[in-house]
């Protein structure tokens, strides 16, 4: 089995649609049901202009599909422009295969080593224990709860927020 990272571009639309339709995948996520290929389309397009720092990152076994990952920028406030987000997606069948590890292992090299992040941070279902257990081998620390955060499947639920530093923030090499 062998795990194939790359960067989402906009021709991948219709896996994300199917990855996205799945209730086990999206109730876990900031998703609505329904996606379309279309908007799918949009939403990888707009990241692929020169002016944006997001990368969104496919995962795929065996040729097909089966996670992404995207990290984003914070906001466009200066004062945060040294944190970034995430979202993780695992296709159901796919999940505790070590797609999750791969994809997270690539958004945070581009985090550590490439995008000046100092700061990576997610929130996430205070259920989701498997996710939570990812995010705390990859150095991930809960910082607080927020409660009734938001609505999944007519209930209004909790979610964590996470955050790792850079284990080792670059520093000027010395003359």
């Amino acid at each position: 089995m062998l795990i194939s990272l790359r960067r989402a571009v906009p021709d991948d639309a219709p896996a994300f649609a199917r990855l996205m339709a799945d209730p086990a995948v999206y109730g876990n996520l900031m998703q609505l049901p329904h996606p379309t290929e279309q908007m799918w389309r949009e939403r990888l397009t707009e990241p692929s202009t020169a002016a944006r720092t997001d990368l969104h990152l496919v995962a795929e076994l065996d040729g097909r599909v089966v996670g992404s990952a995207g990290l984003h920028p914070a906001g466009p406030a200066l004062r945060r422009r040294h944190v970034m987000f995430f979202g993780i997606s695992v296709a159901a069948d796919a999940q505790r295969r070590g797609v999750g590890s791969a994809l997270l292992a690539g958004l945070l090299d581009y985090a550590d080593n490439w995008a000046q992040v100092l700061r990576v941070e997610l929130t996430v279902f205070v259920d989701n224990e498997a996710a939570m257990a990812l995010y705390r081998k990859f150095g991930f620390e809960t910082e607080g709860r927020h409660r009734g955060y938001a609505l999944r499947n007519g209930v209004y639920e909790d979610v964590f927020t996470m955050a790792r530093w850079h284990p080792s923030p670059p520093a000027l090499r010395p003359v």
